[in-house]
């Protein structure tokens, strides 16, 4: 069950999408479902992603935080100190916001879309 402000998705950079599936899928048995041209999923343990588009893509790996309600939590971030430096977006899936915490670490908190 998904928890509020819990690690419940992580997203990965990759600079060659399918290099990158591939030696996860050599190397471990990963699986993974495609979400267009530049983003990979999956389940292996802790869900996760690889993002291959280069104006979207973190630096560095990205923590992704669940909410109930999206609104509520970016207000809660902000409160506590943390920077919004990608406000509130739609995608497949789910609507997210990116912050950085006050050591400079980027993640993102994300919500369903029901």
């Amino acid at each position: 069950m998904r928890q509020d402000g819990k690690i419940d998705y992580l997203e990965l950079p990759a600079t060659d999408l399918p290099e990158t599936r591939a030696f996860y899928e050599g190397a471990f048995g990963w699986t993974f479902q495609d979400y267009g041209p530049s983003y990979v999923g999956f389940n292996e343990g802790l869900d996760g992603g690889f993002d291959a588009d280069a104006a979207d893509r973190a630096k560095a790996p990205l923590p992704i935080l669940y909410a109930h309600d999206l609104e509520a939590m970016l207000t809660r971030v902000e409160a506590a100190g943390g920077r919004i430096v990608k406000p509130i977006y739609a995608f497949p899936g789910g609507r997210r916001f990116h912050f950085v915490d006050p050591s400079g670490n980027e993640l993102a908190v994300w919500s369903g879309n029901g």
